[in-house]
């Protein structure tokens, strides 16, 4: 039959129990300051995907309506495509728009005619908790994002008619026969250019 403990039994426990309560709440404590981290992490890559995103849209919309400027013109469709035309302007404004408003600091560079990487810094730190120094540690991202075309056409040789513009040949199936003569529906800029995330990498600093 079971004896009951004793006050010396009881004693000598109760120091353990104290022990083990303790080691469970720095585990909890642990564990929170993992969640805060990974959190501010998922944070930051969000700010950061958004951002290089942003910027490649920004690009896309202006080389979609330089292709529409000169769609009369289709010697001049491939530099629009490869994005080596001029008439660009800059689109790092929009990287740094879209990093504020998900409340961090961008650096953001066109890594070619067709890319931007975009490096963001969270405004707000880990936080306070068991881990020393998470107080005053940012999370860091980058992401790059890619302007892909989605076209492709064969200039007209010399014999050609003059009024008669090349066909577009796009990855979705559509083929775009233009008609010089009636412009009214032209190919959208999500029609001639994908728009995607390349990478991403996040950590903490």
């Amino acid at each position: 039959m079971r004896q009951p403990l004793g006050r010396g039994d009881a004693g000598q426990a109760f120091p353990i129990y104290i022990t083990v309560v303790a080691g469970l709440l720095f585990l909890a404590f642990a564990y929170l300051a993992v969640g805060q981290a990974a959190a501010n992490r998922n944070g930051a890559q969000t700010a950061a995907d958004a951002a290089a995103l942003a910027a490649a849209l920004d690009t896309r919309d202006q080389l979609a309506d330089l292709w529409v400027t000169d769609v009369l013109d289709p010697t001049q469709w491939q530099d629009i495509f490869d994005g080596v035309v001029g008439g660009i302007e800059p689109s790092c404004w929009r990287a740094d728009e879209l990093a504020a408003q998900n409340d961090a600091d961008a650096n953001c560079a066109a890594t070619g005619p067709l890319a931007y990487t975009v490096e963001v810094q969270t405004n707000k730190s880990v936080g306070d908790s068991i881990v020393p120094g998470t107080e005053d540690r940012h999370s860091v991202a980058s992401a790059t994002a890619v302007i892909e075309p989605l076209c492709t056409f064969e200039l007209l040789g010399p014999g050609a008619v003059d009024d008669v513009l090349p066909e577009l040949t796009c990855k979705d199936g559509t083929n775009w026969k233009l008609d010089p003569d009636d412009l009214a529906e032209l190919p959208e800029p999500q029609d001639l250019f994908d728009v995607h995330l390349a990478d991403g990498q996040a950590n903490d600093e």
